[in-house]
Formats: structure tokens, sequence, C-alpha cells
């Protein structure tokens, strides 16, 4: 049990210094599940990278983040600009994590932060949240 706890110290740790609300860490069938609500786009982002830092690629698969930002938080709007196909939204920034939500060609999203050149968190008018590949959203 504290295996997991002690390979996610950080993530943990990290989640608790900056501010994650209603943070909870359980573990079930060896996976650690860290739930709760992050202040800002950038928290958000720095639990990922942290996270792809201690498991690249997110190949283990022994957590299972549900953070997501605090819906106060304003955000700059972002056209989706794919040819005419819908975006993939993503729980994180990688190609490999599944897919949690779709934007529309032409759709305008709320863009919460830019995690790093390729990947940007967004938040769509249906309320989904995850990380888009920022190749095809323009900024308005």
């Amino acid at each position: 049990y504290m295996a997991l706890q002690d390979k996610y110290k950080q993530l943990v740790d990290t989640a608790t210094a900056s501010g994650v609300a209603n943070l909870q860490v359980r573990e079930q069938d060896g996976v650690l599940y860290i739930d709760g609500e992050a202040p800002s786009g950038n928290v958000k982002d720095q639990l990922w990278d942290i996270y792809g830092k201690i498991d690249p690629n997110f190949l283990t698969g022994d957590v299972v983040m549900n953070v997501n930002v605090a819906t106060a938080v304003a955000g700059a709007k972002a056209k989706v600009t794919t040819e005419k196909s819908n975006l993939n939204i993503r729980k994180g920034p990688g190609t490999d994590q599944p897919i949690v939500g779709k934007a529309a060609h032409n759709e305008i999203v709320t863009l919460v932060s830019k995690a790093n050149e390729q990947w940007w968190l967004v938040r769509t008018d249906a309320g989904e949240e995850g990380y888009a590949y920022a190749r095809y959203l323009t900024v308005q």
C-alpha cells in the first residue's frame, strides 16, 4: 500500500502545497486515485508534469488523476481550427491519454492554460475539461 503513496509522494505533496481543494487520495486495487479541484490551470499542468516525470508516457496506469480546474477561473477563448474534423480533448497532455470530450470544427472553447507548446488545457461549453493539441487551436 505505501509503495504507491511513496512513488507519487511528490505529486500528492505538490497538490497539497498548491492549494488543490477537496483533495482526496485513496488507493483501490493497486491504483492510486487523486481527486480535487485545482485553483488554476498552471497547477493542473504542474501536476501532470510531475506525473509524467515519475511515470514517463503514463505507462504504468497505477494512478488516476481527476483534478479539474475551479470553474471560476477566467480564461481566454480559443477557436478550434481543425480542417473539418472534431478535436479530441484528452484527460492528460499526451496522445496516449483517454479522450474525455470533443470540440467541433470552429467551436469556441475556453483556454484555461497553455501546458506547453503542444498541449493546451481547455474547457468546452459543455463543461468537458482536458488537454487538446495546440496546433488546432487559435486564440481569439
